[in-house]
């Protein structure tokens, strides 16, 4: 028994949908590689910022931005995005100038030290931020929707398929390394 052609109406209801399900799709990837980005990024990046922050002189500034009130550690965990904002605008200049490597590259690094001192700086007024009513409303919300994307993610045949690489890469590096 064959299902039945879709009602005309119905088959344009679906069509004005379409557009706001590929936005959907489009958004929900991006999403995953944020995360994707973060979990494999920002962990190794703080982990390398607190050796760094085990040196005398640090040591003292890290203890003093724990100390923050709630209010002065948000100020001080957005500082980074906000100091970073002419390094882009530079970027965006030069990749209109016709120098796209640079411009890429100059955004690849303003991305790449954002990141590892907004993961520091989070490690280290997180417990301040938590006070914060609506930030732990939205921490919250945030951790849950990372949680149900990963999961989405994890089942996805691409993932699958790279950790069985990534395996046999392991193995293949130790046996080589035995030999």
């Amino acid at each position: 028994m064959t299902n039945p052609p879709p009602k005309p109406r119905s088959f344009w209801l679906w069509l004005a949908r379409l557009p706001l399900r590929l936005l959907k799709g489009l958004f929900g990837w991006l999403l995953a590689l944020l995360i994707l980005f973060e979990e494999w990024g920002w962990e190794p990046l703080q982990r390398a910022l607190a050796w760094v922050g085990r040196l005398p002189g640090l040591r003292w500034l890290e203890e003093r931005i724990r100390a923050l009130p709630p209010y002065a550690a948000l100020a001080l965990f957005l500082l980074p995005t906000v100091m970073l904002l002419p390094v882009k605008l530079l970027a965006l200049w030069l990749i209109g100038q016709g120098q796209v490597l640079s411009g890429t590259l100059v955004i690849l690094g303003a991305k790449l030290v954002g990141t590892t001192a907004v993961a520091r700086l989070f490690t280290l007024t997180r417990p301040a931020l938590m006070q914060l009513a609506w930030f732990a409303r939205l921490y919250t919300r945030w951790i849950d929707c990372k949680e149900a994307l990963l999961t989405q993610v994890r089942a996805s045949w691409p993932w699958r398929l790279g950790r069985v690489l990534k395996r046999r890469w392991k193995r293949r590096l130790r046996r080589f390394g035995h030999s």
